[in-house]
């Protein structure tokens, strides 16, 4: 019960990594704040770890509306009194080179992945800060670190996100508050599919070529990332701070021969 009677606020948790991560934080004792902009999949998380005799509750937001945000963070605390760890997850693909990306397209890349990071930290700050405790989860990326085809959208907000967490970091170290960002590789989740989906003709081809380039020759699973992510919010993890932690198969630091 790593998770003792923390409260954990976790965006994007209706599917993928942010479910997965919810029904293990659920496991190790905490209470879970499920948020996603689909009901029916929020929903499912919840019905899920209840099934299992965890904690959780259901609240639906758009992490890229300010006033949504706050309200979701206000009925959290009025639901739960705190909140001792926000795991930052949600996230959308971005897929094209500068010159062919829809400015729109872009646009909606940089909101969600950037504001999305941005606006519950913002609120969700002053209670933690408040506590004088807290963990923050930012979801970055691997790609944050290395060159990647037609993602310039993409890499561009997980870099942002990587350098936010270290100026985060350096803000609010005097209240206690630790924040880490993890740098996923590629990992086979409902995301991954879909962005796979649009960017080859071909998505079983794109899996095998993909492999390749991980040492481990696999995809990751969401419970890779889940793991990762209960050791930034566990007390285990309390002399990381501004740190990246990778869970990419060995893609960023290693070669095959």
């Amino acid at each position: 019960m790593r998770l003792r009677e923390k409260v954990v606020l976790i965006t994007g948790a209706g599917s993928g990594i942010g479910k997965s991560t919810a029904i293990l934080f659920a496991k190790e004792g905490a209470s879970i704040i499920v948020n996603d902009l689909n009901e029916g999949s929020g929903n499912e998380t919840v019905s899920e770890i209840r099934k299992s005799n965890g904690e959780a509750f259901f609240i639906q937001g758009d992490v890229t509306e300010a006033n949504s945000v706050k309200a979701m963070v206000d009925k959290a605390i009025n639901k739960y009194g705190r909140i001792d760890v926000l795991f930052n997850n949600a996230g959308v693909s971005g897929v094209g080179m500068i010159h062919e990306v829809d400015l729109d397209a872009w646009n909606k890349t940089l909101n969600v992945n950037i504001n999305g990071v941005m606006l519950p930290s913002k609120y969700v700050l002053p209670h933690m800060m408040k506590q004088k405790n807290g963990s923050i989860i930012n979801m970055s990326s691997c790609i944050a670190e290395m060159g990647l085809a037609k993602r310039a959208s993409y890499s561009t907000t997980k870099g942002a996100i990587l350098a936010l967490t270290k100026s985060m970091q350096v803000d609010y170290a005097a209240y206690n508050i630790r924040v880490n960002a993890l740098l996923p590789g590629t990992i086979f989740t409902p995301f991954v599919e879909k962005y796979l989906s649009e960017s080859y003709e071909n998505p079983e081809e794109a899996i095998a070529t993909i492999k390749t380039r991980q040492l481990s020759g696999e995809l990751g699973r969401p419970e890779d990332v889940a793991n990762a992510a209960l050791f930034l919010a566990s007390d285990e993890s309390r002399f990381m701070m501004g740190s990246p932690l990778y869970i990419d198969g060995g893609v960023v630091f290693g070669k095959n021969a």
